[in-house]
């Protein structure tokens, strides 16, 4: 037997004890150590699932670290470490809020060496997502020395990541928060040079605005995003990773005809497996270990429920671990 949190329809979202006829059938199975919460686990354990999870019951959890205890595919043996993130876990898939999961292994990967599972969970999918935010921007030219690169919801776990990655590459890094005042030091502290309220981009604006960011990275979505791509410098690159404001984008060609601005996306779930390797090795060499510990709670799996209203409600600070042993 071992504890699971489990959502299902109609009813709330409870702890339960659980035994392994309870996992779906899959390739590899692990012992979970740590999980994360994040928006998106925040929705799922809202009323009915929040319009993320889509089949019912549903053990929710975006991201997992642990251990392997079987394998049917000879790249993972029994005893290997490794990380998931994404791929349909906690929305179709069982996730990693459990003490055990059964899981595909198409997109595993082994948890890099210097790399402590709790850390690993700490980055998640919310330092995934951010690394391949950033590595989008260097794909499409944006570079330290380029111009301020605005990090949107900056206090939450892609935005604090993002902002700790850009300024360690030698980024000017401008970070948007609704915290503004409450968060400055600590958006400060991951490398922020300047901290600005959101209020700036949360009312319609021009389709052209005056040139301020030679790139961003927006997890917030509809009317921030369309004044970011407004006022982003001619030839610039926004990365899009979320939509906390909304999923709706009232915005004009105008940037993209008239300035060559480039609007690409931030997809952790279906990241293919060499992307997944790169940026996972890239977050292991290049994250300061102490400056994630500062931005990171830990909490145990009874406490998840209650974080998830607390995320979503924009209470939350940096990246909250969940060790769901205790």
């Amino acid at each position: 037997m071992f504890r699971a949190l489990v959502v299902d329809k109609d009813t709330p979202p409870t702890l339960r004890e659980v035994d392994d006829d309870f996992l779906p059938e899959a390739d590899v199975t692990i012992a979970v150590e740590y999980s994360s919460v994040n928006f998106k686990d925040g929705l799922a354990l809202s009323e009915n699932g929040g319009g993320v999870v889509r089949t019912f019951p549903l053990v929710p959890g975006i991201d997992l670290v642990g251990t392997v205890e079987h394998s049917e595919d000879p790249a993972f043996a029994i005893g290997d470490r490794v990380i998931l993130n994404g791929d349909g876990i906690g929305e179709k898939y069982f996730g990693g809020l459990a003490e055990r999961a059964r899981v595909r292994s198409g997109a595993l990967v082994s948890l890099p060496d210097g790399l402590t599972a709790e850390r690993a969970a700490a980055i998640g999918t919310a330092g995934f997502t951010a690394m391949i935010a950033v590595l989008a921007l260097e794909r499409n030219g944006v570079m330290p020395g380029s111009g301020e690169i605005l990090v949107t919801g900056a206090a939450g776990g892609v935005g604090s990541v993002a902002i700790a990655l850009l300024a360690g590459r030698g980024y000017t890094v401008v970070a948007s928060t609704g915290r503004a005042e409450a968060e400055g030091a600590y958006l400060r502290s991951l490398g922020a040079d300047t901290v600005i309220d959101r209020s700036e981009f949360s009312s319609t604006g021009k389709p052209l605005q005056k040139q301020r960011w030679a790139g961003a990275i927006d997890s917030v979505g509809s009317t921030t995003l369309a004044n970011v791509l407004a006022q982003t410098n001619y030839g610039g690159t926004v990365v899009a990773c979320g939509l906390a404001q909304g999923a709706d984008l009232p915005a004009t060609v105008m940037p993209f005809i008239l300035r060559s601005v480039t609007l690409a996306g931030a997809n952790s779930v279906e990241a293919p497996a060499a992307l997944r390797k790169q940026a996972w090795a890239a977050l292991a060499n290049e994250l300061d270990g102490e400056l994630l510990d500062s931005m990171t709670t830990t909490i145990g799996l009874s406490d998840v429920i209650a974080t998830g209203a607390q995320i979503l409600a924009g209470s939350v600070r940096g990246r909250t671990v969940v060790d769901v042993r205790r």
